[in-house]
């Protein structure tokens, strides 16, 4: 019998954009995947340097996201528990909530280059059955080194093609500031949500 196969995808989502549904969106379809579930960061502790959006816009704002594909659910798995919330108890806590589903955690190449210096990598990288890395053509990955550095996370490791897209939340933040052109990089409903109340000015 096949085993479900669960899609995490963590972040801040300041805000959700074209590129992380189609990232989303490839990763079910080529991972063979039975569904994503967004993984929203109420306070990541690698971000303390910067200020982010209140939880209840990101929320609201991935709730419109989630309502147009069925293939995508939201996961309060951060909302419900005190922070820190570092990925290595994250996804401890989604493998006990499904232990007999593959786990399959969603990330960008530059995330996997950091992947040594997060918190308890190790713990994390046990806790996973795959990683799906997202291609950045600005990032190249020494995977013998990483390799040594994480013994096991080449065979976890699988790369989804052609999801190479320059769009970042923080470029959008930008263009708001700037008064540019941004809505072509969200959802209509996003980019509405986000003129109505004001964010990003």
């Amino acid at each position: 019998m096949r085993k479900t196969r669960i899609g995490y995808f963590g972040g801040t989502f300041d805000p959700p954009h074209l590129g992380h549904i189609i990232l989303a969106s490839e990763a079910k379809y080529l991972l063979d995947l039975d569904r994503i579930m967004w993984i929203v960061t109420p306070d990541p502790p690698h971000k303390k340097d910067r200020i982010i959006t209140p939880l209840k816009f990101r929320l609201e704002m991935l709730q419109l996201v989630v309502a147009k594909y069925e293939m995508f659910e939201i996961s309060e798995v951060d909302i419900q528990r005190d922070p820190p919330h570092y990925a290595a108890d994250t996804v401890e806590i989604l493998k006990s909530n499904n232990p007999t589903a593959d786990l399959v955690y969603i990330i960008g190449e530059d995330s996997l280059l950091d992947l040594p210096e997060w918190h308890d990598p190790k713990r994390f990288l046990d806790a996973i059955d795959q990683l799906a890395v997202a291609p950045r053509p600005e990032i190249s990955i020494d995977m013998d080194q990483l390799e040594r550095e994480m013994p096991g996370v080449s065979k976890k490791t699988s790369y989804i093609p052609n999801v190479m897209l320059e769009v970042s939340s923080s470029v959008i933040r930008e263009r708001v500031r700037w008064n540019a052109p941004f809505e072509h990089y969200l959802l209509d409903s996003v980019a509405e949500y986000l003129k109505k109340n004001k964010l990003y000015l």
